[in-house]
């Protein structure tokens, strides 16, 4: 299930967004609102859910978050920016990735 979080999720929430991938879920977080978008089949439908509340896409990143082990990932086809320097569906961007793990941290684990 696909929610948009703005603070720490509740367990349930969690719950929630793990039934997609048992346990993983996909978050695509507004490094600028520092919210996100987690659970889901795809990036994408966080992507346009996030966008729909006023998000701007080049503060849009996708990844994954493995909720037994913690591990965080930064793999997601709406990565792909060669306009924003990153020509790759990880993020290479070092600063970004801070921004990235540290919403995630704060919101999801």
């Amino acid at each position: 299930m696909l929610l948009v979080i703005s603070k720490k999720a509740a367990p349930e929430e969690l719950k929630k967004m793990a039934e997609d991938f048992d346990g993983y879920i996909k978050v695509v977080v507004d490094i600028e609102k520092e919210i996100l978008a987690g659970g889901g089949e795809r990036h994408f439908d966080g992507e346009q859910k996030l966008l729909g509340k006023g998000s701007k896409q080049t503060d849009l990143w996708g990844g994954g978050v493995d909720l037994e082990t913690r591990e965080i990932d930064y793999n997601s086809i709406i990565n792909l920016r060669p306009n924003q320097d990153n020509p790759s569906r990880d993020i290479l961007s070092k600063e970004v990735r801070s921004k990235f793990d540290k919403i995630v941290k704060d919101l999801l684990l």
